[in-house]
């Protein structure tokens, strides 16, 4: 069996450095390749992600609207043992609120610092005001695709597991749809991805420390395979600590900004509004460019409907699916009405959005006009916290896909290893080096999963507005809610843990 195991490893790795050789060879064709389907694609996507969350949003009425408070109620109680099976209690579980800390900790990373200053610079300020719109339409569909991953969840042996692929298989039973959801959710979010965000802590660091590359590519890869491979307990117990840290410690930042400019706000909003519309051309881009870069914003920092946050939904342990799926959609409002929109407010009250800087380096630029120079090493140890969050984060998503991959096969657990130690090489590479063909990557896998996932929450979207109804009816009777197989009798047989 260690034979076999070490060779299964010893191939992938081959398998690696062949794959990131050819890459360097031949990224110029590739990226171009890549780059003319993304382009098209990603436009389509953004209105489909758009039109699903309107048309959930009239089927469940507003969910992500009149149940605020219960997103909040469920957030508050969600380190309670919420399991209505007696066979789940005093056993080895995720909690839903460390289900919803690993969720947030892939939705909020650089982006939410670098991105949104792009998005303003190309757009203008409007394209905030349409990214909080996106986020509002978009935050049902989390709803829908993170309580169908609780309702078709499995056993694992650490945790339950569940995701798209999961609910593509289960319900509507097409194994080969899932399993390519799981590669290009494995390629998105467990490599690509986290090269880019490995590189982004190293060259933050580089530059407001003068750290060599080489030390911070040893200290980050040695830092995620402590985490990684303590598997999913671990990483939600991390992701528990750092996420509630990160995000109130630069909520406080922003606050703080906010009130020493407190003057500026109602002019602030007023350009956010009058760009939004395309009433004042003259601060930013068009209407077209501001509701473009505002959706865009919107739906990469949030992940609303591209199929990621169910991987983490599913490993909670809960009475009923609907508590997840609305705790999830509390993070898409945490992530881009409260985290990003602290990053908008920090750079519009600096005045500083038009003077020729893009990126992280505007992000910088605007808190150090608020607090002086130390803004850039705050904004250094924030993409630490956001970047590393994020490559523990959708190490997981990986994970539960290489699982499902794997099948419950004997090699899984060779798999799992061999993908972490993929991840390791990845991390140190990312740290040292980016190449044109893994941002071409990164966009290639997310039209694919997301395609995908939108596909079959489409097809499967009625189970999620049934448990909906029957949460609010026991609610209404003064009970905890429980979710019962025979509540959706024709999938009784798909839904194991139930």
């Amino acid at each position: 069996m260690y034979n076999s195991h070490t060779t299964f490893v010893t191939s992938i790795l081959h398998f690696t450095a062949f794959f990131i050789n050819f890459a360097l060879i031949m990224q110029k064709t590739i990226s171009d390749f890549l780059n003319a389907i993304n382009e098209p694609l990603g436009g389509v996507i953004v209105a489909v992600l758009s039109i699903t969350g309107i048309w959930f949003t009239f089927r469940t009425r507003g969910v992500q609207f009149r149940m605020f408070g219960e997103m909040l109620r469920l957030l508050f109680n969600s380190t309670e043992n919420n399991s209505s099976n007696t066979n789940e209690k005093n056993t080895k579980r995720v909690s839903s609120f460390e289900a919803f800390t690993v969720s947030l900790a892939s939705r909020v990373g650089t982006g939410n610092l670098a991105g949104v200053a792009t998005a303003i610079v190309i757009g203008g300020p409007g394209a905030i005001f349409w990214m909080w719109v996106m986020a509002l339409i978009g935050s049902v569909n989390t709803f829908v695709e993170c309580t169908l991953a609780q309702l078709f969840k499995s056993r694992g042996e650490d945790s339950f597991v569940g995701g798209p692929a999961y609910y593509i298989m289960k319900g509507l039973h097409n194994r080969w749809f899932a399993c390519l959801f799981a590669i290009a959710t494995i390629g998105q979010f467990g490599l690509t991805n986290n090269m880019v965000q490995a590189n982004t802590i190293s060259s933050a660091f580089t530059q407001a420390f003068g750290f060599s590359p080489t030390a911070m590519a040893t200290a980050l890869t040695i830092l995620t395979i402590a985490v990684v491979f303590g598997g999913i307990q671990r990483i939600a117990k991390v992701c528990s600590v750092i996420v509630p840290v990160m995000a109130l410690g630069y909520l406080a930042i922003a606050i703080w900004v906010i009130a020493t400019n407190i003057t500026m706000i109602p002019a602030v909003l007023a350009l956010i509004v009058k760009s939004a519309f395309g009433l004042d051309q003259a601060v930013g881009g068009t209407l077209g460019m501001a509701i473009t870069m505002g959706f865009k914003r919107g739906i990469f920092s949030n992940e609303a409907g591209e199929g990621s946050a169910p991987n983490a939904a599913a490993t909670a342990n809960v009475s009923h699916p609907v508590k997840q799926g609305l705790i999830q959609t509390l993070g898409v409002f945490t992530d881009t009405l409260i985290v990003c929109s602290c990053t908008a407010f920090i750079i519009l009250c600096s005045g500083l959005y038009n003077c020729g800087a893009n990126g992280i380096e505007l992000t910088q630029i605007a808190l150090s006009a608020h607090i002086g120079e130390v803004g850039k090493t705050i904004i250094a140890v924030a993409i630490l916290f956001f970047a590393f969050s994020s490559v523990i984060g959708n190490y997981y998503y990986g994970e539960s896909n290489v699982n499902f991959l794997c099948n419950g096969k004997s090699y899984t657990k060779a798999a799992i290893q061999g993908y972490r130690v993929i991840l390791a090489i990845i991390v140190f590479l990312g740290s040292l080096m980016t190449i044109d063909i893994v941002w071409a990557l990164v966009d290639f896998f997310m039209v694919i999963m997301t395609t995908c996932n939108l596909i079959a929450i489409t097809f499967l979207g009625k189970y999620a507005i049934i448990l909906l109804n029957d949460y609010k009816q026991q609610r209404l009777a003064g009970k905890n809610p429980e979710y019962k197989a025979d509540t959706c009798k024709e999938i009784a047989n798909e839904t194991e843990c139930w």
